[in-house]
Protein backbone atom coordinates (compact mmCIF):
# COMPACT_ATOMS: atom_id res chain seq x y z
CA UNK A 1 0.00 0.00 0.00
CA UNK A 2 2.74 2.44 0.94
CA UNK A 3 4.52 1.68 -2.35
CA UNK A 4 1.34 2.45 -4.33
CA UNK A 5 0.86 5.71 -2.45
CA UNK A 6 4.49 6.68 -3.11
CA UNK A 7 4.15 5.96 -6.84
CA UNK A 8 0.96 8.04 -7.02
CA UNK A 9 2.66 10.96 -5.28
CA UNK A 10 5.61 10.79 -7.67
CA UNK A 11 3.37 10.63 -10.74
CA UNK A 12 1.35 13.55 -9.39
CA UNK A 13 4.41 15.73 -9.99
CA UNK A 14 4.14 15.00 -13.73
CA UNK A 15 0.91 16.98 -14.15
CA UNK A 16 1.21 20.37 -15.78
CA UNK A 17 4.63 19.67 -17.29
CA UNK A 18 6.32 18.00 -20.23
CA UNK A 19 4.72 14.63 -19.38
CA UNK A 20 1.24 16.17 -19.49
CA UNK A 21 1.21 17.71 -22.99
CA UNK A 22 -1.66 19.78 -24.33
CA UNK A 23 -0.55 20.07 -27.94
CA UNK A 24 0.89 18.18 -30.89
CA UNK A 25 4.52 19.22 -30.36
CA UNK A 26 4.39 18.48 -26.63
CA UNK A 27 2.84 15.05 -27.26
CA UNK A 28 5.54 14.14 -29.78
CA UNK A 29 8.27 15.23 -27.38
CA UNK A 30 6.74 13.19 -24.54
CA UNK A 31 6.80 10.12 -26.81
CA UNK A 32 10.51 10.69 -27.43
CA UNK A 33 11.23 11.00 -23.70
CA UNK A 34 9.31 7.82 -22.88
CA UNK A 35 10.85 5.85 -25.76
CA UNK A 36 14.39 6.94 -24.86
CA UNK A 37 13.80 6.07 -21.20
CA UNK A 38 12.35 2.66 -22.05
CA UNK A 39 15.16 1.71 -24.40
CA UNK A 40 17.84 2.75 -21.91
CA UNK A 41 16.17 0.61 -19.25
CA UNK A 42 17.13 -2.40 -21.40
CA UNK A 43 20.61 -1.95 -19.90
CA UNK A 44 19.78 -0.43 -16.54
CA UNK A 45 17.26 -3.00 -15.28
CA UNK A 46 19.29 -6.14 -16.10
CA UNK A 47 22.40 -4.59 -14.51
CA UNK A 48 20.52 -3.81 -11.29
CA UNK A 49 18.99 -7.31 -11.22
CA UNK A 50 22.31 -9.01 -11.92
CA UNK A 51 24.11 -6.98 -9.25
CA UNK A 52 21.67 -8.33 -6.66
CA UNK A 53 21.56 -11.86 -8.11
CA UNK A 54 25.34 -12.23 -8.34
CA UNK A 55 25.87 -10.93 -4.82
CA UNK A 56 23.34 -13.47 -3.53
CA UNK A 57 24.50 -16.45 -5.59
CA UNK A 58 28.23 -16.00 -5.00
CA UNK A 59 28.03 -15.12 -1.32
CA UNK A 60 30.61 -16.80 0.89
CA UNK A 61 28.08 -19.12 2.54
CA UNK A 62 26.78 -20.58 -0.75
CA UNK A 63 28.77 -23.79 -1.30
CA UNK A 64 26.80 -24.72 -4.43
CA UNK A 65 28.04 -21.81 -6.56
CA UNK A 66 30.62 -22.72 -9.19
CA UNK A 67 34.11 -21.60 -8.21
CA UNK A 68 36.27 -20.74 -11.26
CA UNK A 69 39.16 -18.53 -10.16
CA UNK A 70 40.93 -18.92 -13.53
CA UNK A 71 37.94 -17.74 -15.60
CA UNK A 72 38.91 -14.84 -17.85
CA UNK A 73 36.97 -14.87 -21.13
CA UNK A 74 33.43 -15.44 -22.40
CA UNK A 75 32.47 -14.75 -26.00
CA UNK A 76 28.78 -14.67 -25.11
CA UNK A 77 29.32 -12.11 -22.34
CA UNK A 78 31.49 -9.96 -24.62
CA UNK A 79 28.85 -10.09 -27.35
CA UNK A 80 26.10 -8.96 -24.99
CA UNK A 81 28.29 -6.25 -23.41
CA UNK A 82 29.09 -4.71 -26.79
CA UNK A 83 26.15 -5.47 -29.08
CA UNK A 84 23.32 -4.39 -26.78
CA UNK A 85 24.75 -0.88 -26.10
CA UNK A 86 25.57 -0.48 -29.80
CA UNK A 87 21.99 -1.40 -30.71
CA UNK A 88 20.65 1.11 -28.16
CA UNK A 89 22.92 3.87 -29.46
CA UNK A 90 21.85 3.11 -33.05
CA UNK A 91 18.17 3.27 -32.06
CA UNK A 92 18.64 6.55 -30.17
CA UNK A 93 20.67 8.04 -33.02
CA UNK A 94 17.95 7.16 -35.52
CA UNK A 95 15.27 8.62 -33.26
CA UNK A 96 17.32 11.78 -32.74
CA UNK A 97 17.88 12.26 -36.47
CA UNK A 98 14.22 11.80 -37.38
CA UNK A 99 12.76 13.83 -34.52
CA UNK A 100 15.31 16.66 -34.86
CA UNK A 101 14.03 17.29 -38.39
CA UNK A 102 10.36 16.59 -37.77
CA UNK A 103 10.23 18.75 -34.62
CA UNK A 104 12.51 21.52 -35.86
CA UNK A 105 11.22 24.62 -33.97
CA UNK A 106 11.67 26.70 -37.13
CA UNK A 107 9.46 24.34 -39.12
CA UNK A 108 5.89 25.66 -39.61
CA UNK A 109 3.12 23.42 -38.32
CA UNK A 110 0.85 22.15 -41.09
CA UNK A 111 -2.69 23.37 -40.44
CA UNK A 112 -5.71 24.71 -42.30
CA UNK A 113 -5.87 27.53 -39.75
CA UNK A 114 -3.95 30.75 -40.36
CA UNK A 115 -1.09 30.94 -37.83
CA UNK A 116 -0.88 33.66 -35.19
CA UNK A 117 2.45 35.51 -35.03
CA UNK A 118 3.78 36.63 -31.65
CA UNK A 119 7.04 38.52 -31.14
CA UNK A 120 8.67 37.66 -27.81
CA UNK A 121 11.15 39.89 -25.96
CA UNK A 122 12.81 38.67 -22.75
CA UNK A 123 13.40 41.50 -20.27
CA UNK A 124 14.54 41.71 -16.64
CA UNK A 125 12.41 40.01 -15.29
CA UNK A 126 9.32 39.85 -17.42
CA UNK A 127 8.17 38.86 -20.89
CA UNK A 128 7.00 41.34 -23.52
CA UNK A 129 4.74 39.95 -26.26
CA UNK A 130 3.92 41.87 -29.43
CA UNK A 131 1.21 40.83 -31.92
CA UNK A 132 2.42 42.54 -35.12
CA UNK A 133 -0.62 41.52 -37.18
CA UNK A 134 -3.11 42.63 -34.51
CA UNK A 135 -1.21 45.76 -33.41
CA UNK A 136 -1.44 44.96 -29.68
CA UNK A 137 1.09 43.95 -27.01
CA UNK A 138 1.06 42.40 -23.55
CA UNK A 139 3.27 41.78 -20.55
CA UNK A 140 3.41 38.29 -19.01
CA UNK A 141 0.33 36.97 -20.83
CA UNK A 142 -0.42 35.63 -24.28
CA UNK A 143 -3.53 34.16 -25.86
CA UNK A 144 -4.22 32.24 -29.06
CA UNK A 145 -7.00 30.09 -30.53
CA UNK A 146 -7.06 26.33 -29.96
CA UNK A 147 -5.81 24.18 -32.87
CA UNK A 148 -4.16 27.23 -34.43
CA UNK A 149 -0.38 27.26 -34.99
CA UNK A 150 1.49 30.01 -33.17
CA UNK A 151 4.70 31.32 -34.76
CA UNK A 152 6.98 32.88 -32.16
CA UNK A 153 9.84 35.20 -33.07
CA UNK A 154 12.06 35.45 -30.01
CA UNK A 155 14.82 37.81 -28.90
CA UNK A 156 16.10 39.40 -25.71
CA UNK A 157 16.32 43.01 -24.64
CA UNK A 158 18.71 42.01 -21.88
CA UNK A 159 20.78 38.92 -21.02
CA UNK A 160 20.27 35.48 -22.57
CA UNK A 161 17.10 33.75 -21.48
CA UNK A 162 14.98 30.74 -22.48
CA UNK A 163 11.32 30.74 -23.52
CA UNK A 164 9.43 27.63 -22.42
CA UNK A 165 5.78 26.52 -22.13
CA UNK A 166 6.24 22.97 -20.73
CA UNK A 167 2.78 21.66 -21.62
CA UNK A 168 3.13 22.80 -25.24
CA UNK A 169 6.78 21.79 -25.68
CA UNK A 170 10.13 23.02 -27.01
CA UNK A 171 12.15 25.53 -25.03
CA UNK A 172 14.07 28.01 -27.21
CA UNK A 173 16.74 30.50 -26.18
CA UNK A 174 16.21 34.26 -26.33
CA UNK A 175 19.46 36.11 -27.07
CA UNK A 176 20.14 39.82 -27.53
CA UNK A 177 20.88 40.71 -31.15
CA UNK A 178 19.60 37.35 -32.40
CA UNK A 179 16.19 36.11 -33.53
CA UNK A 180 15.17 32.54 -32.81
CA UNK A 181 11.86 30.97 -33.80
CA UNK A 182 9.41 28.46 -32.44
CA UNK A 183 6.16 26.95 -33.71
CA UNK A 184 3.64 25.54 -31.22
CA UNK A 185 -0.02 24.57 -31.18
CA UNK A 186 -2.47 23.89 -28.33
CA UNK A 187 -4.87 20.97 -28.77
CA UNK A 188 -7.24 21.93 -25.97
CA UNK A 189 -8.37 25.07 -24.22
CA UNK A 190 -6.66 26.00 -20.98
CA UNK A 191 -4.29 28.32 -19.17
CA UNK A 192 -0.71 27.06 -19.24
CA UNK A 193 2.29 28.29 -17.31
CA UNK A 194 5.19 29.74 -19.23
CA UNK A 195 8.58 30.07 -17.60
CA UNK A 196 12.11 31.27 -18.04
CA UNK A 197 14.28 28.16 -18.31
CA UNK A 198 17.64 29.91 -18.11
CA UNK A 199 18.99 31.68 -15.03
CA UNK A 200 19.08 35.42 -15.65
CA UNK A 201 19.64 37.08 -12.31
CA UNK A 202 17.93 37.87 -9.03
CA UNK A 203 14.37 37.98 -10.39
CA UNK A 204 14.65 34.81 -12.47
CA UNK A 205 12.30 32.73 -10.30
CA UNK A 206 9.46 35.23 -10.80
CA UNK A 207 9.87 35.45 -14.57
CA UNK A 208 6.68 33.60 -15.47
CA UNK A 209 3.74 34.20 -17.79
CA UNK A 210 0.38 32.68 -18.73
CA UNK A 211 -0.33 31.14 -22.13
CA UNK A 212 -4.09 30.99 -22.67
CA UNK A 213 -5.52 28.74 -25.37
CA UNK A 214 -9.14 29.55 -26.12
CA UNK A 215 -11.88 29.33 -28.70
CA UNK A 216 -11.71 31.74 -31.67
CA UNK A 217 -14.63 33.72 -30.25
CA UNK A 218 -12.98 34.06 -26.84
CA UNK A 219 -9.70 35.01 -28.53
CA UNK A 220 -11.41 37.82 -30.48
CA UNK A 221 -12.90 39.03 -27.20
CA UNK A 222 -9.46 38.92 -25.56
CA UNK A 223 -8.00 41.03 -28.41
CA UNK A 224 -10.77 43.59 -27.97
CA UNK A 225 -10.06 43.72 -24.23
CA UNK A 226 -6.42 44.52 -25.01
CA UNK A 227 -7.41 47.26 -27.46
CA UNK A 228 -9.66 48.87 -24.88
CA UNK A 229 -6.74 49.38 -22.51
CA UNK A 230 -5.94 52.76 -24.17
CA UNK A 231 -2.27 52.23 -23.30
CA UNK A 232 -0.01 52.39 -26.41
CA UNK A 233 3.37 50.69 -26.46
CA UNK A 234 5.79 53.14 -27.97
CA UNK A 235 9.51 53.73 -27.51
CA UNK A 236 9.26 55.60 -24.22
CA UNK A 237 6.91 52.97 -22.78
CA UNK A 238 9.35 50.27 -23.82
CA UNK A 239 12.26 52.08 -22.17
CA UNK A 240 10.27 52.08 -18.94
CA UNK A 241 9.74 48.32 -19.34
CA UNK A 242 13.49 47.83 -19.72
CA UNK A 243 13.95 48.72 -16.07
CA UNK A 244 14.25 45.57 -13.92
CA UNK A 245 11.11 44.57 -12.03
CA UNK A 246 9.83 41.42 -10.34
CA UNK A 247 6.45 39.68 -10.47
CA UNK A 248 5.11 42.10 -13.08
CA UNK A 249 1.33 41.88 -13.45
CA UNK A 250 -0.24 41.00 -16.79
CA UNK A 251 -0.61 44.24 -18.74
CA UNK A 252 -2.33 44.98 -22.06
CA UNK A 253 -1.28 47.59 -24.62
CA UNK A 254 -3.90 48.87 -27.06
CA UNK A 255 -1.34 49.39 -29.81
CA UNK A 256 2.29 48.56 -30.51
CA UNK A 257 4.79 50.27 -32.76
CA UNK A 258 5.15 47.95 -35.80
CA UNK A 259 8.91 48.54 -35.89
CA UNK A 260 9.54 47.90 -32.19
CA UNK A 261 10.57 44.25 -32.35
CA UNK A 262 13.06 44.83 -35.15
CA UNK A 263 14.45 47.87 -33.33
CA UNK A 264 14.96 45.80 -30.16
CA UNK A 265 16.49 42.98 -32.17
CA UNK A 266 19.02 45.27 -33.87
CA UNK A 267 19.69 47.46 -30.83
CA UNK A 268 18.31 50.56 -32.52
CA UNK A 269 16.50 52.24 -29.65
CA UNK A 270 19.19 54.75 -28.66
CA UNK A 271 18.14 58.26 -29.73
CA UNK A 272 21.37 58.90 -31.63
CA UNK A 273 21.62 55.42 -33.15
CA UNK A 274 22.08 55.72 -36.93
CA UNK A 275 20.26 52.43 -37.58
CA UNK A 276 17.08 53.70 -35.94
CA UNK A 277 14.28 54.15 -38.44
CA UNK A 278 12.39 57.41 -38.70
CA UNK A 279 9.23 55.68 -37.53
CA UNK A 280 10.96 54.70 -34.26
CA UNK A 281 12.09 58.28 -33.57
CA UNK A 282 8.65 59.76 -33.23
Amino acid sequence: MSLAVGVCLLLGGCSGGVLDPKGQIGADERSIILFATAIMLIVVLPVICMAVAFAWRYRASNRDATYTPEWAQSTRVEAVVWLVPCAIIAALATLTWISAHRLDPYRPIASAAEPVTIDVVALNWKWLFIYPELNIATINEIAFPVDTPVDFRITSGSVMNSFFIPELGSQVYAMAGMETRLSLVAGEAGSYEGISANYSGAGFSDMKFRARAMSPTDFDRWVEDARRSKRPLEVEAYRALEQPSRSAAATYYSSADPHLFQAILHGCLAAADPCQSSEMKR
